[in-house]
């Protein structure tokens, strides 16, 4: 293994500074790329300056002062043969005020506006240059910095490493022909000081081939690194998990519904791993009301019939109860037995599920309970987590550590979009559920302004009085005077006063446990006509006879969010609509958001729109903290570079093993070590 790049030699304050960000070492400079350059290579005349665009000036100050009204401000009169031109500085140090003094001659660099006195600069970034001095041959790059950090600082260090350091290509010459790429170190320098006549649009956008390059090697470093991590667990041992009798068939025998083709070839592939050496780590995703908990069932009866626990966790109590009423429901009479753990379990009840656990129980079901201290399995072999992006790391870890190296079945009902699986879950195996049971009915989504309030009210009242059930949605419980959102407390009084005839209940997550439960089960009965609720019930809720979802300021949820809400119904008979009230007047992205919900109903659709809007950062959240979000490459623009770096990390890690060290020092260093878990 290639030794860790050693740190730079720079004061303990600069040090600080440039961990901010994340720059330790040469190598991390080297990959420190300019945000945008600016054009010092040309001097345009004071008279001709008024171009709306920043451009660089040489002139000679006549005289400065300090002025104190309208505010203090340095104010510097200087001139070329073309004219005058007054710089003004409203933040100023007296190193600054000295350089600046009459008679020196400046360059200075900023967009020149028309002033009282006439042309002015504000703030112009300058510095003394000797009469007759040479203009630059390269752009100047400006780079992400933070505060206290010059940019003529940052240029420094970064020149001081391309002169430095190790620049040679981790790319073998044969491949890097074959990809059609350019050099390293001549994109690196390219970049890092594009010459003059450079295409500014080209290096803007990101479109040039050292761009190209750079955006490779970034996404290469990503999937070497997971491929790395995959492979490496595979050498870890694992429970074979072979059944031993027919509990999957019995429980199939007993189901009211067939399985589509999708579940059965995620069963098949489950299965597969299961019976493997070596620990499974499957992500199976699926649409909101796909048919992911059945084949986790099943996985479970293969864990289970081979003679070990599984364990089932999901990030609510809400969700994690449903789950475990079904589950009982389909495994009890079967002879499975079954433990059930939450936060809210106390005194006898909780010991005897805990002993229930590591004793005798085949399948425990629970909340975050399940990891922690005094929670002892007996054996388990396989560990189901849901919603598992709502999960850090270190949980998921914890659960794995309860058993010996069992295997991991992970479950998202938030689509993933297949660049952003291939990229960031590069680590997994990937089951997708692409195909809707027969029987889920169509949503209707409707968009209506908040103005027109006791219209939605009258629907609900109606809809209630065809014998059906609803919901309606508020992002807060408390009153939010920077927000001004309606709170479901309000909505559940002032629904109440409307629809007097009606049952109106409320759930949200500040209630407890039990009566959370209380309310939830009143529902599912059809005791309650309306649920008002937080987004509490976002996932894994089920009452069939609820064909109405209203979500109140929809414009303040994100996609994933109102797609989940809206799954929550279409799931019986009726016909089902989902009514989203918006509060005006809408930013952009708010607009875009409601036009893409009320669009699209494909899940994987509107995931990849979410994906243009968001960005990976918030996509991943804390899936895997490791995993360096990519700085460079996009992955809808650049989905060509994520297949062929994808294509190439297996080839670099077995064929170039020594090339692909180097690589993934230059691009993670010590960072790589984080994925490895």
């Amino acid at each position: 293994m290639a030794a860790a790049p050693a740190p730079l030699r720079v004061s303990d304050a600069l040090r600080k500074k440039l961990a901010k960000l994340g720059l330790s070492t040469e190598a991390d400079l080297l990959v420190h790329l300019p945000l945008r350059y600016e054009d010092e290579t040309r001097l345009v005349p004071v008279a001709r300056a008024f171009t709306g665009e920043p451009v660089q000036v040489e002139v000679v100050v006549q005289d400065s002062e300090v002025q104190l009204r309208p505010r203090r401000q340095l104010v510097v009169r200087a001139a070329d043969d073309s004219g005058m031109v007054t710089l003004r500085f409203f933040s100023f140090y007296p190193s600054q005020q000295s350089m600046l003094a009459p008679g020196a001659r400046i360059r200075a660099f900023g967009e020149v506006r028309g002033g009282f006195f006439g042309p002015e600069m504000v703030h112009p970034r300058f510095r003394p240059v000797a009469d007759g001095e040479a203009l630059p041959a390269e752009l100047t790059p400006i780079y992400p910095s933070t505060a206290g950090l010059a940019n003529s600082a940052l240029q420094k260090l970064v020149g001081r490493a391309l002169g430095s350091a190790d620049l040679s290509d981790t790319l073998p010459d044969e491949l890097r022909r074959r990809l059609k790429l350019p050099g390293f170190a001549r994109s690196l320098t390219y970049l890092h000081a594009p010459p003059a006549d450079a295409d500014p649009d080209a290096l803007q956008a990101r479109r040039h081939p050292a761009w190209r390059r750079i955006k490779f090697d970034e996404v290469l470093a990503q999937q070497m690194s997971l491929r790395r991590a995959y492979l490496a667990r595979r050498e870890q041992g694992a429970p074979v998990l072979v059944a031993r009798d027919d509990l999957g068939a019995r429980l199939l025998d007993r189901l009211p519904f067939g399985l589509t083709g999708a579940q059965l070839r995620a069963m098949a592939e489950i299965a597969g791993d299961l019976a493997q050496p070596y620990p499974m780590q499957r992500l199976l995703q699926g649409d909101v009301g796909a048919g992911k908990t059945i084949v986790a069932a099943l996985a479970a009866c293969q864990a289970i019939s081979a003679g070990w626990q599984a364990a089932f966790m999901a990030p609510t109590e809400i969700l994690a109860e449903q789950h475990y009423l079904k589950l009982r429901d389909w495994l009890e009479p079967l002879g499975v037995r079954i433990a059930w753990l939450s936060g809210s379990l106390k005194g006898k009840a909780k010991q005897a599920q805990l002993a229930a656990a590591a004793a005798d129980a085949q399948l425990v079901v629970g909340t975050h309970a399940l990891i922690q201290d005094g929670v002892d399995f007996a054996k388990l072999g396989l560990a189901i987590v849901d919603e598992q992006h709502r999960f850090g790391v270190a949980q998921r870890l914890a659960l794995r550590n309860k058993g010996s190296n069992p295997h991991q079945l992970m479950m998202s009902a938030t689509p993933i979009p297949r660049t952003l699986a291939m990229s960031y879950y590069a680590d997994l195996d990937v089951t997708v559920l692409d195909e809707l049971p027969p029987g889920r009915t169509p949503i209707k989504t409707r968009l209506v302004a908040d103005n027109r309030r006791q219209d939605v009210v009258g629907f609900v009242k109606k809809h209630v009085e065809e014998g059906r059930q609803a919901y309606w949605v508020c992002p807060l419980i408390e009153e939010s005077e920077a927000l001004q959102l309606q709170t479901a407390q309000e909505t559940y009084e002032a629904l109440s006063a409307d629809l007097p005839a009606l049952t109106v209940g409320l759930v949200h997550g500040r209630l407890k446990a039990d009566e959370k439960q209380a309310v939830m089960a009143a529902f599912a009965a059809g005791d309650i006509d309306v649920l008002v609720a937080t987004t509490v019930i976002e996932v894994g809720v089920d009452v069939p006879n609820a064909s109405l979802m209203v979500i109140e300021h929809a414009e303040r949820f994100g996609l994933s969010q109102l797609h989940q809400l809206r799954g929550r119904v279409g799931r019986g008979q009726y016909e089902s609509s989902c009514v989203l009230v918006y509060a005006g007047p809408l930013g952009e992205i708010a607009r875009q958001r409601l036009k893409i919900i009320f669009e699209h109903t494909d899940g994987f659709e509107i995931a990849r729109q979410d994906l243009q809007i968001r960005g990976p950062g918030e996509f991943v959240g804390s899936r895997q903290s490791g995993v360096p979000l990519l700085r460079y490459a996009d992955l809808e623009l650049d989905a060509d570079l994520v297949d062929m770096a994808r294509d190439v990390a297996e080839e670099m890690l077995t064929a170039h093993p020594d090339l692909a060290e180097r690589h993934l020092q230059r691009w993670l260093g010590s960072r790589e070590e984080l994925l490895k878990s």
